[in-house]
């Protein structure tokens, strides 16, 4: 599988990534296991996780798999921090309770360091400054090697890379930032990634394939094992199932038809290849599901396709987003 830097360091990420929000709860230890070897075999490096994932256990079952099944220098393992299970406080950015967290992260992976730390989302009850102290003194213990952020808007990112590089002292640059990107979900163009553009930002997009809808699955009906028809991801898929998400469905077949490949492919390979990113992170359920997102490596979008596909789904710029001088 390709390599890419991520964003404007010298780390290398797999341009495909494993992603884990279900280990622990819908995925077991055996499935788990066959998705990390899948992976693996095929070339792909980056795995991304969250202390929240299954309650921890997500970071539990990678760590069980690590060196077991897969060497962990073959690996670079992205976790985050900064989501609590509070209904009055959804996200702790504290800097007492990131570096606690990244603790308690380490001992359930079973290893000394995580590859790459995200702050898994903006907390306004604490200072900014104090929550990216806690990421340089991640850093600068050993305990991280790479920084970034996740689901933050646009001037959010900008103020906090912009921190970074100019507040005085050894500051972590910010290296990544993981945002939902795809057919279905384009609103990071609008501020987001000119942002990461501008500030060497690497995006790792998170649901690609539009939670699952632009496979094409849903277009007739809700499969009963399908994460639409699960109690607790139902709610998660039903956003992308309106009339605006079935026309793009039906470009994305069209294309995949004409194409002779899958939507899966299409959909994938067609936020893979946009500008300033770095690797989508895929989360399959089965090692046959992972194997048919990997078969993506070969395939690269014709430009009228893309173009058709950009045309069908573009989200509405006004002002003042960053293109409002062109209307």
């Amino acid at each position: 599988m390709e390599q890419r830097h991520l964003g404007r360091t010298g780390l290398r990420v797999s341009r495909i990534g494993l992603g884990t929000l279900t280990w622990g709860r819908d995925t077991d230890e055996h499935d788990a296991a066959d998705l990390l070897k899948t992976f693996w075999e095929a070339g792909g490096t980056l795995v991304d996780t969250a202390d929240v994932y299954g309650n921890g256990e997500a970071e539990y079952l990678l760590g069980r798999l690590i060196d077991g099944l897969v060497p962990r220098r073959d690996l670079v393992i992205s976790t985050k921090a900064g989501s609590v299970p509070d209904p009055d406080r959804r996200f702790d950015g504290s800097r007492g309770h990131l570096l606690a967290a990244l603790d308690a992260s380490l001992a359930r992976l079973g290893t000394d360091y995580v590859d790459v730390w995200h702050i898994h989302a903006y907390d306004p009850r604490t200072p900014l400054e104090e929550t990216l102290q806690a990421l340089d003194l991640a850093v600068s213990s050993g305990r991280v090697r790479y920084a970034g952020v996740s689901n933050f808007c646009g001037w959010q990112i900008a103020k906090a890379a912009t921190w970074q590089l100019a507040a005085p002292g050894t500051r972590t640059r910010l290296a990544s930032t993981q945002m939902e990107y795809s057919l279905l979900q384009r609103g990071v163009e609008r501020e987001v990634l000119p942002a990461a553009l501008d500030l060497g930002i690497g995006l790792l997009p998170s649901s690609p394939l539009g939670r699952g809808v632009l496979t094409g699955k849903y277009r007739n009906a809700t499969p009963p094992d399908s994460r639409g028809a699960s109690e607790h991801l139902a709610p998660f898929v039903e956003p992308y199932l309106d009339d605006m998400a079935g026309r793009i469905v039906d470009a994305v077949t069209t294309a995949a038809d004409g194409l002779a490949v899958t939507p899966l492919q299409v959909a994938l390979a067609w936020v893979r290849d946009r500008p300033g990113v770095a690797a989508p992170i895929v989360g399959a359920r089965t090692a046959q599901q992972l194997t048919a997102a990997l078969s993506v490596e070969a395939l690269s979008l014709p430009d009228e396709i893309c173009r058709a596909l950009d045309d069908v789904s573009a989200p509405v710029h006004r002002y003042p987003d960053h293109d409002w001088s062109t209307l």
